[in-house]
């Protein structure tokens, strides 16, 4: 299901800054090598991204999905100078594979790099966040939120990645654990009281989540 018409897609991406050398690098890298290149946050995606970051200039940022290294090193672009990023994927060829563009870019020293499940690494990171990327398992977003909500300063963010699943979500019959997740995800922060929250019609669709208290 195409969720953005091509058109618009096309309108949005030639009216937006180009990536820069190492970006571009790592996407045409990842769009001709990695069997799942669609999970890249890619051009638009990744300077929304980059634009909050520069917004918040955060000086601690969580990102829950490392894949190839795209979106962390947008997101690194607006931290502070003694900021500092962490990045969490379970998958160590896609954390090497990252972690050799971040070596190359003006953030090596800024992004910490960590290879395991999220679930249990993030406990073990003592930081208060200013803004926490969410973008890995889909089943386990609620899980994430309610990890990561009590070492979220007040009026930091949440960004959730893929809400829209797809257009899976917007079905009458919702199939498959990944598209139920992100149901019961979108479902659960409709719900709160406590935080604020918008839905960003960019590619699969972001939640922007702000801690109220």
């Amino acid at each position: 299901m195409d969720l953005i018409h091509p058109l618009i897609q096309q309108f949005a991406e030639q009216f937006t800054s180009a990536e820069d050398s190492l970006l571009k690098e790592l996407n045409d890298f990842t769009m001709q090598n990695h069997s799942e290149s669609i999970m890249l946050s890619g051009q638009l995606q990744g300077k929304v991204l980059e634009m909050i970051s520069y917004m918040i200039s955060p000086e601690r940022v969580l990102e829950i999905g490392t894949f190839t290294g795209y979106s962390a090193l947008c997101l690194a672009k607006g931290l502070t100078s003694t900021g500092k990023l962490h990045t969490i994927d379970i998958r160590e060829k896609d954390v090497a594979l990252a972690r050799s563009f971040f070596n190359r870019s003006d953030y090596a020293k800024q992004i910490i790099s960590h290879t395991g499940n999220a679930i249990e690494i993030i406990p073990q990171i003592q930081e208060i966040w200013d803004l926490v990327f969410i973008d890995a398992d889909k089943p386990a977003y609620i899980e994430y939120f309610n990890l990561v909500l009590p070492r979220l300063r007040k009026n930091g963010f949440i960004l959730a990645d893929n809400i829209f699943f797809h257009g899976q979500v917007l079905e009458e019959k919702i199939k498959g654990k990944s598209a139920v997740g992100i149901k019961a995800f979108n479902d659960f922060i409709k719900e709160r009281q406590d935080i604020e929250k918008v839905v960003l019609t960019v590619r699969d669709g972001l939640y922007l989540i702000r801690k109220m208290n």
